[in-house]
């Protein structure tokens, strides 16, 4: 039992960049009434460096100066290292007295990791230490950390209904066992079907005529550090005719090695792969595109030579579509070697390219915001200026990719007034040159390492996209399956069938239920106030951005939006000064959405506005003086 007098301390080591988890746990503390104190980084460091009797001391002195009750201590990357540091933590806490003495304050420790360290830890401990190893709901965690229900505000149990009760629909649903008798879909109907004019349009057109049905992207990519390069293709090339013999899969997601985005057709000696099909010349794509027909194929964006390699897709696995990340994939989050700016020049180039090819581009932009601790209105921004961007570029057709459960945490009903908000402001940009085609998908973190509760999360996450539009039979018209073992191993072919099916027979039972009257009401004024104000606050940004910067629509408007904090990103862990207007923010979970705080007061959308305009002049004085662009 906790009591409302208690504090909370929640901590981990340096080491672990990983902050939404300890985020949201804090921001439900608050919610229901407690203090709780985050170890700010000197005691971060501490942790990291726990042998050393200076560090030591710091902690603490840290817990006694806070008077904290109750400690969370999460480590979210090697396992021996999670149990080594928390059994050396545990030791001095009980070596000072402070826990599991008769003069102890620390009533209470929690664990937050990976599986593997919550299981060793529970065994060692005998289940004196609580962990929480992902996927929780949110009154789960608040039970599992010894909050009374009493303690529970109203508005945390009403928010949090619509997910039990898709989740108590996912439950039954994979206990019936019913979607494993489901079938592949009969796509082969048309001419161009599996051939080299095959396209996401063509298969799309097909199936609106003939019944309906979703079509299916699922990502792939299996990897081992003790195969060679060529052993790996041949096993991703098994993979591939696997899943096209299968016929479940629509659409193939080459899960490309980093090496194969940043030095496709260099030498790779020396340089580590970290994961991925190695792929690393135009023939080994032509294998791919060949062992998955009749799927249509599509792989990830290069982070180098952005327009060849576009190009160069076109040639060899007849890319079903571009996806472009902008802001994302470069030095800004170590994930490519192009500045910011350059990263803008080069996509903003490549999209004009790809305009030239009729084929679709998606935005993979917005998603990334939230991995970064952006608010939801951000999420909807980054969207939709990216949506407009891509059609000035003379792009006719739209991929809105929309991820659920983003940060994890998120109600369902936010969930719900995002996707809806997103999709009514960016559909208003559709005309008879532009069309935007909605693909949904799960939350890259929200899957529960436990099979048969991630297979009902499934079938939850399933249901809640059937009810972002739920009057729309053709809505979405794309589902990005990610497979229900991702918190646990890589999905194989059987795996990815089996999530496909549970994702077809979900989507089947669900909308019969809606038929007759038997599944939540979302159309609630709830759902609508939400998304009529995340709409109205949306626009409002996207208003001030376009009066205050001028040509928004450019590498250099798009790179003065970001360094101007207009798309703002509290959690980014790069420290250049060049980004500190775009990280000086403070994001909050507040009734199950993100939204920005000052002095932990949610901010109000004109001083948010005011503030980024004033920070307008710094980021064209940094664009002309670091990159000698013009503005």
């Amino acid at each position: 039992m906790v009591f409302k007098n208690e504090t909370f301390g929640l901590l981990k080591t340096i080491l672990d960049a990983h902050t939404m988890g300890i985020r949201a746990a804090a921001n439900l503390l608050e919610e229901c009434g407690y203090r709780v104190i985050l170890a700010p980084q000197n005691i971060e460091n501490a942790l990291s460096t726990i042998t050393s009797e200076n560090s030591q001391r710091l902690i603490v002195k840290w817990i006694m100066k806070n008077n904290i009750n109750h400690i969370g201590f999460s480590y979210r990357l090697d396992t021996d290292n999670a149990i080594n540091y928390l059994g050396r933590f545990v030791t001095l806490l009980k070596r000072e007295g402070l826990y599991e003495s008769s003069s102890a304050v620390i009533k209470t420790i929690y664990f937050a990791g990976l599986i593997p360290a919550c299981k060793k830890i529970e065994k060692e401990y005998e289940g004196r230490i609580k962990t929480l190893c992902g996927g929780e709901m949110t009154e789960e965690t608040l039970s599992i950390m010894g909050i009374p229900q009493e303690n529970i505000p109203k508005s945390i149990c009403e928010g949090c209904k619509y997910d039990k009760e898709i989740l108590a629909f996912g439950r039954k649903l994979i206990k019936e066992q019913k979607y494993k008798n489901s079938s592949p879909l009969v796509r082969n109907s048309y001419a161009a079907y599996g051939s080299s004019k095959d396209t996401l349009l063509a298969r799309l057109n097909h199936n609106f005529k003939d019944g309906f049905q979703p079509l299916i992207r699922a990502h792939s990519g299996p990897y081992s550090s003790e195969m060679t390069r060529e052993e790996c293709l041949r096993e991703y090339n098994f993979w591939c005719r696997n899943l096209a013999k299968s016929g479940y899969l629509d659409i193939l997601s080459i899960g490309s090695s980093q090496l194969s985005q940043s030095n496709f057709g260099e030498d790779w000696a020396g340089k580590e792969n970290g994961g991925g099909v190695p792929v690393n010349s135009e023939t080994e794509y032509i294998d791919i595109r060949n062992a998955a027909k009749p799927m249509l194929v599509r792989t990830y964006s290069a982070t180098k030579n952005i327009k060849r390699m576009a190009n160069i897709y076109e040639k060899t696995i007849n890319i079903s579509w571009h996806a472009l990340s902008l802001w994302w994939f470069n030095e800004l989050d170590g994930r490519g070697p192009n500045s910011l700016y350059d990263n803008l020049k080069e996509h903003i180039d490549t999209i004009k390219y790809i305009a030239t090819t009729n084929k679709p581009v998606e935005a993979n932009v917005s998603h990334h915001f939230s991995f970064r601790g952006c608010d939801d209105i951000t999420y909807i921004v980054s969207a939709y200026i990216s949506a407009k961007m891509i059609k000035k570029c003379g792009v006719r057709t739209f991929i809105l990719q929309n991820m659920l459960n983003t940060p994890r945490s998120t109600w369902g009903i936010q969930d719900l007034a995002k996707a809806r908000a997103m999709l009514n402001m960016i559909k208003k940009l559709e005309d008879e040159n532009f069309r935007v085609i909605f693909q949904t998908r799960t939350g890259l973190d929200y899957f529960k390492p436990d099979i048969e509760v991630a297979k009902a999360q499934l079938a939850a996450a399933t249901a809640m996209m059937d009810d972002i539009d739920p009057d729309n039979i053709y809505s979405p018209e794309i589902i990005h399956v990610v497979s229900y073992s991702e918190a646990l191993y890589l999905a194989t072919p059987d795996i990815i069938n089996d999530s496909i099916k549970i994702t077809r027979h979900a989507l089947k039972e669900y909308r019969k239920l809606k038929k007759k009257g038997l599944t939540p009401n979302v159309k609630n004024e709830d759902i609508n106030e939400r998304t009529r104000k995340l709409e109205a606050s949306s626009w409002k940004v996207i208003k001030a951005m376009e009066e205050n910067i001028v040509d928004l629509y450019s590498p250099e408007g798009f790179y003065i939006a970001f360094v101007a904090g207009w798309l703002p990103v509290p959690e980014l862990w790069s420290d250049s000064n060049e980004f500190i207007h775009a990280k000086n923010w403070k994001s909050k979970m507040i009734s199950g959405g993100v939204v920005l705080v000052d002095h932990d007061l949610v901010m109000a959308i004109d001083t948010r506005i005011n503030k980024c305009i004033s920070y307008i002049p710094n980021a064209k004085y940094i664009l002309k003086n670091k990159y000698s662009a013009s503005v």
